[in-house]
């Protein structure tokens, strides 16, 4: 029996605490006023009276009920209900609130307020329609004026009792004439619910509630809201009865006050309800799911992620809730739906919503008793829950949401309140036990379904309610609107005496009344069916298992009868079967019965394969050994043992500890109590019973439990003598499991070897084990940060030395754990805590005996280490370190989710030379074994090494490893042997570093390889000739003494014996000699003349690049006499012949006709490094120059920008300077042909430059312009600046389509000529632009790296590749130096001459200018050409190569910055968008770029050519007579390789004359070059030409065989090159002609030859096909010479074919109806026919026009497309051209008129065919080909403008 209420309170407002802005209340009376003694008064209970705060009001409201939930420190809820009404406030308040101050304005300005009280019953009991009506009946006395005495009201119900439990039915009275009926539940471990879950579903609907519902088992914070505060409560009552059979015990408040929210802080889980008033203090709340009951919704933060149920299980959850609460939905699309719908009460589908949930927890939890562990079973059971096995047998251990819950609070107050075996049962129990079952065959039947729910929602019902039919409840309630009337008084004080007296009698009787004994009913928990996985398994899968259980079987077999020729053939398939957990276990049964035959003790090769099989076992496991393979291993490691020598005996534990399984602590708690069960057991099993048979099978059929609930029920009836007894004999069974244990953990913790300190790390409660669930983890080196592990392991301080005090502690820990949960004595305890460390010491001792005998055995046969090919002179420097090379973030190599092999880690050796590091060797994996892993790069190239710590290949001893990253993109992470002493590896890493920083560049590989060469041959005799080095040296010596005099060197040119593709006048055809002179006194003239035999032997500047380019382009072409014609604008200056004006500078420049040499000495002090202004390139067409220097000075800015009109006292150094300066680029202007027009120019520096800089990406954005096409003003353009009427200078006169522009433009730095003010004056402009210095480009890079070689994978998303590329911002750096170059490229192309001055004049000027000229000349896209282009702008130009490239020890400090790497980058992606523009292939690009860091070649060596003539590097190597393997020059090497293979050329190059390229540039369409992410393991890099050839070799030695051979081949990722297995059609046809001659001739035809003749044969065809079609073709007077080859590759069902098509002479065109005619264009197909877009379905009309070019350009014929769909009028080079040339944006026309022929237009075509589009840009010339076509053509422009 119990109190129905414990304590009656009556609350008011506070009057005399008014003042602050939440109002109090305070306690008028409490009874009774002593506390019970079982039950203490909660303190605050105002508080919640009034959860809002308590307010005076204006007007009078109805009264309120609610019940609040008090929780103690006993976790015992108090239901606190509150019934509150309004009372008028006493004259007095009212008149103190005129005289209050404005901060005690909680007052609402009325005549009358009202002050809220409340009566607040408090009870443990849950019962609230009775607290309800009995707190209403007291107020109803109170209205209606009963006669009826309230504190014999109060009384009663204070001494009222009632049965807690057992569906009793009790008829109570409080003396009022009521009768109030109440029934206690059945089972009172049920939750009591009435109609909250239903109405909860109703309100939040059935998505949001299993939210919340996942939420609270996972241990959340749920925050609930409703301005109804019955309804917070509940919706959390609601919640908790879903849970069942799980309680929540955390923080559980459904109604909490305002004046406590700071309690929604707290960093623990709660179910907490708030008044919606307070929503916007809710809403900073990070981690609280919120749920809004008025609203709706449930809010779940960002930061926040609920795991949810299993994939099955929340589908049909979903279901079954569906068909409860909307059971129309079923019928809804019926054509004859039923006339009528049972549907249940509100009453009842509460109950169907409960037993939904009660199904699915059966299901979850369904066999858990399986895996309870029972410890003890006297005086009290312990019980014990083995998590890891239970989600192993579920199939579950991935999953999120049962493993949070297992591990949650929920589940432990679960197991010990249902763990143990004989207690009282209630419906979840049956339900668990019986209907598991009858719930799997329901899955897929709803009548089946509702049927269960309805039968288990019947027996929720009726604990509730366990007599329906009640008499009916007599309470009286006052009449409608009573508490609107005025009540003449307040709510009385009750007499205290009365209501004390009334308990006091009621205290009397139940002392005289006997005890209540609440009897249980208890009984044997059913262990329900066995424990069944919810996630059905694939049956594919299960398929072949018994096959390889076979094959694990089979090998086992044939170890033990040393049969091992037979086990080393099954070896693979069982290391594959043993991914399965089937085999593995297969393979421990197999063991133990060996075990059990006494066959433990093996010999040397067997205990080998046996421990081998155990580590592969192992090794799959995670560290919970959810399938308790470890377990069963556990027993087996410390029987299977080999015979070192007589008396010493080594275990298999000693070889199977590197394992993360052994440091966990939950798996050695449940391997403990797993024993301590089984010994319980046998304990309790009676001796003689077990005699017979019989009685055993029923014993063994017992379990432990079973045992445990019989002896639990007999307990009490045991004298004491025996239950002490009983006590003894278990807590000695846990005692000496606990040192048995002890002794195992030392045995698996200890390592063989206890001097060097190895002790695993991790442990239990370890963060992310899984990361290195199939390797082992070492003791990390110090500085290691990446592999610290939890502290909570034990191991937290594992790099001490003492290895035996890690282990004690660790042992200690676990004993100290096991003993306390087990109930063992204290004493007890401190006898282990004695016998732990003589445990460890005594195994320490055996184990260095058996390490001792160990290390005599044989060493195991390790594989053989494979030797690297090596070049020509490169010497081995250390040899091999047998090593393991490690997996990194390339996720490729390791198989993993990418699939493939897992070709790392791999075995092999280390290998330092003088120009690689080089790893060679096999993959790990023995079904990978047979393939060679190479990778490795130059040691040059080298930017990073560091030790780390890692794990590697578990049969082997990791002591440390190394990690090298280099600027080839190629990462080595190796670890290194146990038989590397750590000496040895230390040696490798200072050899390492001696060879990546020299001391000088002499140290560097290609000095050194020539001086061993030269050691080594044999003594040659002098030379006649002094060498170059020496003539060389003895220039610089005596530069100073040769600088004053001026003189002239008078050298014979001899031009390259190259095709110059693209020159008009080649040099072959020079045969006189070429003089450099300069226009000097004659008298002062020396001459210097070299003849042609010694070419070779003197310092020929003029033989450099930079002249063979001068001569070309026509800047430079002297004649043999020492005058020169002054009509020639430009000169070669020998001012900087001796490196004195400028040593960066080459010897040779270009300047002004007009400018004298001193005047350049000037110069040169205004510019950075002296680099001052020099002609680099000039445009064949426009005869614009472009210049490059270094950036100015301070004083140079000022100087050169000056006003003019500044008044001068008088001259100095700095006016001489700037006027100096101004003359030579009035010079540069004055060159320019066009100068006399140009009487105006742009003002393009008017604008800021941050927009002009914003904007250059605009000119892009209708395609690749054509380069003809171009009126608009560019810098205007380029500053988003468009002409907005088309008529200027008040006429519509063609000048006005062509504003005038600079004739010259500066391009600098915006930081240094900030400020500057242009004077209107001069003819030049300045463009100040802001790009990105060095230092950018170094961080940029290094980011670059890591994201395209990644050390580590990572699951980080803010690590992924795209993230770290963008952070990289490298394609960003890209796109601003093509931006600019486009720039530069428009404004020569419109006749402006442009120098770039940025920065030094070496990186990024060097980078913008080389692109420039790449873009507008087609000469430098073929391989000749770049060639030139990379000698001049790069080499000769001085690029400081070895500074930035960080060469020696002086540039270490630097670090490596790839300014010339970038500018490979940019010619790539401009290569990929146009590919037939370039002679060279891509390889070429990365061919390059791999050997500029490389430092194979002296060509990238040093910083200019006056340092490389000071080392005797610039001219030796074409003076020597060397040996013809060695290359100094990769030239010389590529153009060796280029004659034997056509892998440099490019098939697709068939180029356009005179194209100017204007690529996109914006990030979207950049790609990342793939020289950045490619690799073959099979080969390493393939830039090294002769190591491919010696690999080629070796292949076809492997591949005898009598196997049948077959020419298909499996291409890996990261492992082949699939161009070397797959190359083009056009290489493989060339390779079967050089077969075929190779058998009619011993020497075959250079395959560059065989292509010529192909191309020759092709072209003399297409010549005669296109003279026959003349006639049926157009001819144009202006026709272009366009050369152009095209491939295409046709498909056909016998194989495929390749069709050749070059095509030469006029360029012709077709129209439409004559197109057919035209054999030669439609037998083929253009290059991009593969890209064909879909722009074709939107082609409205289209056809041939003419159309005239921009000024003083010609007509061309183009085929114009007119898209209704785009409005756009867009122009292709031809009909089948797919590239856009313009596009006309009709929604700029303006009118369309009839138009005039102009100079140069069609001949034979009537004028009546032209017509002129206007826009608002510019005005089109358009020429049809007849009258008809050109009415056509404007009807349906009209048409389609009309139409818009």
């Amino acid at each position: 029996m119990a109190r129905l209420a414990d304590y009656f309170l009556l609350v008011g407002y506070d009057l005399n605490k008014r003042g602050s802005s939440i109002g109090q209340g305070r306690i008028l009376q409490r009874f009774p006023e002593k506390d019970w003694e079982d039950n203490p008064f909660p303190q605050g209970i105002e508080l919640f009276c009034q959860p809002s705060g308590w307010q005076l009001c204006a007007e009078k409201n109805p009264p309120t009920f609610f019940i609040a939930v008090l929780t103690d420190i006993n976790s015992e809820r108090h239901y606190c209900c509150c019934f509150t009404f309004w009372e008028e406030c006493a004259q007095n308040v009212i008149d103190q609130r005129d005289g209050e101050a404005e901060e005690d304005a909680p007052l609402p300005s009325a005549a009358q307020l009202y002050a809220p009280k409340t009566l607040v019953l408090v009870s443990r009991l849950d019962h609230p329609e009775v607290f309800r009506d009995s707190l209403g009946l007291i107020y109803t006395i109170h209205t209606d004026g009963l006669s009826i005495s309230l504190e014999n009201v109060v009384g009663n119900l204070l001494t009222c009792t009632i049965p807690v439990t057992g569906g009793s039915q009790r008829t109570i009275s409080l003396g009022a004439g009521d009768r109030q009926v109440i029934q206690t539940p059945i089972c009172d471990s049920l939750p009591i619910s009435n109609c909250s879950v239903a109405l909860l579903f109703r309100q939040l609907g059935i998505t949001n509630v299993l939210c919340l519902f996942c939420a609270a088992l996972t241990e959340h914070k749920i925050l609930f809201l409703s301005r109804s505060y019955q309804r917070l409560t509940e919706s959390c009552r609601a919640l908790l009865a879903i849970m069942f059979p799980l309680r929540y015990s955390f923080t559980y408040v459904p109604i909490l006050p305002a004046q406590l929210l700071e309690v929604l802080s707290t960093p623990t889980p709660f179910i907490i309800g708030v008044s919606a008033l307070f929503q916007a203090e809710t809403q900073d709340l990070l981690d609280v799911i919120i749920a809004d009951l008025d609203g709706g919704t449930v809010t779940i933060p960002e930061c926040v992620q609920i795991p949810l149920l299993p994939e099955p299980l929340i589908h049909r959850m979903q279901d079954a809730l569906s068909l409860v609460l909307d059971p129309s939905l079923q019928i809804a699309d019926l054509a004859f739906p039923p006339s009528s719908i049972t549907t249940s009460t509100l009453r009842m589908q509460d109950m169907e919503v409960r037993a939904v949930f009660l199904r699915l927890f059966a299901q979850i939890l369904q066999g858990y008793r399986c895996c309870l562990q029972l410890i003890r079973v006297h005086p009290e059971p312990v019980i014990r829950f083995h998590k890891a096995s239970f989600l192993g047998q579920r199939g579950l251990v991935e999953d999120d949401f049962l493993t949070k819950v297992l591990e949650g609070m929920a589940f432990a107050g679960f197991v010990t309140e249902r763990g143990p075996p004989y207690r009282s049962l209630d419906l979840f129990d049956e339900l668990v036990a019986y209907d598991v079952q009858k719930i799997q065959y329901q899955v897929g039947s709803q009548k089946n379904l509702m049927k269960h729910v309805q039968e288990l929602a019947e027996k929720l019902y009726r604990n509730e309610n366990p007599y329906p039919a009640v008499s009916m409840h007599k309470v009286q309630r006052p009449s409608e609107g009573s508490y609107l009337r005025p009540q003449s008084k307040a709510f009385p004080l009750l007499d205290e005496s009365s209501i004390q007296w009334i308990l006091d009698q009621a205290a009397a009787k139940m002392q005289n009344a006997p005890p209540a004994v609440r009897s249980e009913k208890k009984c044997m928990v059913p262990p329900g069916p066995p424990i069944a996985a919810i996630v059905e398994r694939n049956g594919s899968a299960l398929a072949n298992s018994n096959r390889r259980l076979e094959v694990v079987r089979n090998c086992i077999s044939y170890i033990f009868e040393n049969k091992m020729l037979e086990a080393k053939k099954l070896h693979p398939a069982v290391l594959r079967a043993l991914k399965g957990r089937a085999a593995r276990l297969c393979l421990t049964q197999e063991l133990n019965l060996h075990v059990q035959q006494n066959r433990a003790v093996l010999d040397h090769q067997q205990f080998d394969f046996v421990i081998r099989l155990m580590n592969c076992c192992l090794q799959d496991c995670t560290s919970l050994d959810e399938h308790s393979i470890a377990a069963a291993l556990l027993p087996l490691v410390t029987a299977f043992c080999r015979k070192l020598s007589p008396g010493i005996t080594q275990f298999a534990y000693s070889c199977v500890q590197e394992h993360l399984v052994w440091t966990n602590m939950q798996f050695w708690e449940a391997m403990f109590y797993g024993d301590v069960q089984n010994h319980i057991r046998a304990l309790y099993v009676n001796s003689e019973e077990a005699e017979s048979n019989m009685d055993e099978v029923e014993e063994e059929e017992r379990s432990a439990l079973e045992l445990a609930a019989e002896q639990c029920r007999l307990w009490p009836t045991l004298p004491r003598e025996k239950q002490l007894e009983l006590i003894q004999k278990e807590e000695s069974t846990v005692f000496s499991q606990a040192i048995h244990y002890a002794n195992r953990m030392s045995y698996l913790l200890l390592p063989l070897d206890t001097s060097k300190s190895r002790l695993l790390r991790g442990g239990a409660g370890l963060g992310d084990t899984e990361s290195v669930t199939n390797s082992f983890i070492t003791n990390s080196m110090a500085g290691s940060v990446a592999e610290s592990a939890d502290t909570e392991s034990g191991f937290e301080d594992s790099e001490v030395s003492d290895v035996a005090n890690c282990v004690v502690r660790f042992i200690t820990r676990f004993v100290d754990k096991v003993c306390t949960e087990s109930g063992v004595t204290s004493d007890h305890l401190k006898g282990l805590h004695t016998m732990i460390p003589d445990i460890v010491q005594m195994h320490i001792e055996t184990l260095d005996a058996v390490h001792r005998e160990s290390k005599r055995l044989p060493p195991i046969q390790k594989p053989k280490l494979l030797r690297p090919t090596l070049l020509v002179g490169e010497d081995l420097v250390m040899e091999g370190l047998r090593v393991y090379l490690l997996p990194d973030g390339r996720e490729e190599a390791s198989g993993g989710s990418l699939g493939g092999p897992p070709l790392l880690p791999a075995e092999g050796a280390l290998f330092l030379t003088t120009y690689r590091c080089i790893f060679k060797g096999t993959p790990v994996d023995p079904l990978v074994a047979e393939q060679t892993i190479v990778r490795s790069f130059p040691v040059a190239s080298l930017t990073k090494e560091k030790k780390i710590s890692v794990p590697a290949h578990l049969d082997q001893y990791v002591q440390e490893g190394l990690q090298l990253r280099s600027c080839t993109f190629q990462l080595l992470r190796v670890a290194f042997d146990e038989e590397v002493p750590s000496e040895i590896s230390e040696s490798f890493r200072k050899q390492l570093h001696k060879l990546r920083y020299p001391q000088d560049v002499h140290g560097t590989f290609p000095f050194s390889v020539c001086l061993s060469l030269q050691h080594t041959a044999q003594p040659r005799t002098k030379d006649k000739n002094p060498s170059i080095k020496t003539i060389s040296k003895n220039l610089v010596k005596n530069a100073k003494k040769t600088i004053g005099r001026q003189y002239v060197t008078r050298r014979k040119y001899s031009p390259p014996s190259r095709d110059l593709r693209g020159s008009q006048n080649s040099l072959e055809q020079q045969g006189d000699n070429i003089s450099v002179s300069e226009d000097l006194d004659r008298s002062t003239l020396t001459i210097s003349t070299l003849k042609a035999p010694e070419k070779h032997s003197g310092g020929n500047i003029a033989e450099r690049a930079c002249c063979r380019d001068y001569q070309r382009m026509g800047l430079g072409t002297l004649s043999n006499s020492l005058t020169r014609a002054k009509n020639e604008p430009f000169r070669i200056s020998t001012v900087n012949r001796m490196y004195a004006v400028c040593n960066s500078y080459p010897g040779l420049l270009i300047v002004p006709q007009t400018i004298q040499d001193n005047t350049l000495q000037k110069i040169s002090r205004c510019y950075r490094q002296n680099r001052f202004p020099v002609v680099c390139w000039r445009s064949p067409r426009t005869k614009a120059v472009l210049l490059r220097s270094g950036g100015l000075h301070g004083k140079g800015v000022a100087g050169l920008f000056k006003s003019p009109n500044t008044a001068s006292t008088g001259p100095s150094q700095t006016d001489s300077t700037s006027l100096e300066q101004e003359k030579y680029l009035q010079a540069v202007v004055t060159s320019m042909p066009r100068y006399a027009e140009m009487s105006g120019r742009n003002t393009l520096s008017a604008f800021p430059s941050a927009h002009l800089y914003g904007k250059w990406g605009s000119m892009r954005g209708s395609g690749r312009l054509s380069a003809y096409g171009m009126n608009s003003d560019v810098g205007t353009r380029l500053a988003a600046r468009e002409l907005l009427t088309p008529h200027q200078n008040g006429g519509p006169s063609e000048g006005a389509l062509t504003p005038r522009r600079a004739a010259l433009y500066i391009i600098g730095d915006k930081s240094q000529l900030k400020g500057v003010k242009q004077d209107p004056l001069q003819q030049w402009e300045v463009v100040p632009i802001e790009l990105f210095d060095v230092r950018q480009v170094k961080a940029s890079f290094k980011k670059l790296m890591k994201a395209c070689v990644p050390s580590a994978p990572s699951t980080d998303p803010s690590l992924s590749y795209l993230r770290t590329l963008e952070d990289s911002e490298w394609l960003l750096q890209l796109h601003k130096l093509l931006q600019v170059s486009a720039l530069v490229v428009e404004l020569l192309d419109s006749s402006s001459s442009v120098l770039v001055g940025l920065e030094d004049g070496w990186d990024l000027t060097t980078e913008v200018v080389c692109l420039v000229q790449l873009l507008s000349d087609p000469y430098y896209r073929t391989i000749e050409g770049f060639r030139l282009l990379i000698e001049k702008e790069w080499l000769s130009f001085g690029h400081r190569f070895s500074h930035r490239g960080a060469h020696t020890a002086a540039s270490q400090s630097n670090g490596f910055t790839p300014i010339f790497l970038q500018f490979l980058d940019c010619v790539h992606q401009i290569h990929l968008q146009f590919p037939s523009e370039f002679e060279f292939s891509q390889y070429y690009l990365k061919f390059v770029a791999y050997h500029y860091v490389s430092n194979r070649f002296r060509t990238f060596l040093l910083d200019s050519d006056y340092e490389r003539i000071e080392k005797g590097v610039l001219y030796e190597e074409k003076g020597d007579r060397r040996s013809p393997q060695i290359c100094r020059s990769v030239w010389e090497y590529m153009e060796r390789i280029h004659k034997k293979n056509p892998m440099f050329y490019n098939y697709m190059f068939c180029p356009e004359d005179g194209e100017v390229l204007r690529p996109y540039s914006s990030v979207w369409g950049l790609r990342v070059w793939d020289y950045y992410t490619h690799e073959a393991l099979s080969e390493g890099p393939s830039y090294d030409w002769e190591l491919l050839q010696a690999n080629q070799h070796e292949e076809p030695e492997k591949n005898d065989s009598s196997a049948p051979q077959t020419k298909r081949k499996v291409v890996w990722p990261s492992y082949h090159a699939p161009r070397r297995f797959q190359p083009d059609a056009i290489t493989c046809l060339l390779e079967e002609l050089q077969n075929l001659e190779m058998d009619l001739r011993p020497v075959p035809e250079r395959w560059k030859e065989a292509w010529d003749k192909v191309k020759a044969s092709h072209r003399t065809e297409v010549r005669h096909e296109s003279r026959k079609s003349s006639a049926l073709l157009m001819s144009s007077s202006v026709s272009s010479q366009r050369h152009s080859l095209g491939i295409y590759l046709q498909e056909s069902g016998v194989g495929s074919t390749l069709n050749l098509n070059l095509e030469s002479g006029p360029s012709t065109t077709s129209t439409p109806t004559g197109a057919g005619k035209l054999g030669a264009r439609n037998s083929t197909s253009t290059l991009y026919n593969q890209f064909n877009t879909a722009e074709r379905e939107n082609r409205s009309y289209e056809g041939i026009l003419y159309k005239r070019g921009a000024f003083m350009k010609p007509w061309k014929p183009r085929w114009f497309v007119l898209d209704k769909t785009k409005h756009q009028l867009r122009y292709y080079e031809s009909r089948t051209d797919t590239e856009c040339k313009g596009v006309i944006d009709l929604a700029e026309v303006e009118a369309i008129s009839a138009g005039t022929p102009t100079l140069g237009s069609p001949k034979n075509v009537d004028e009546r065919a032209y017509f002129d589009l206007k826009t608002t840009r510019r005005v089109y010339n358009f020429c049809a080909q007849d009258i008809l076509q050109a009415q056509q053509w404007i009807d349906r422009i009209q048409s389609c403008l009309s139409d818009a």
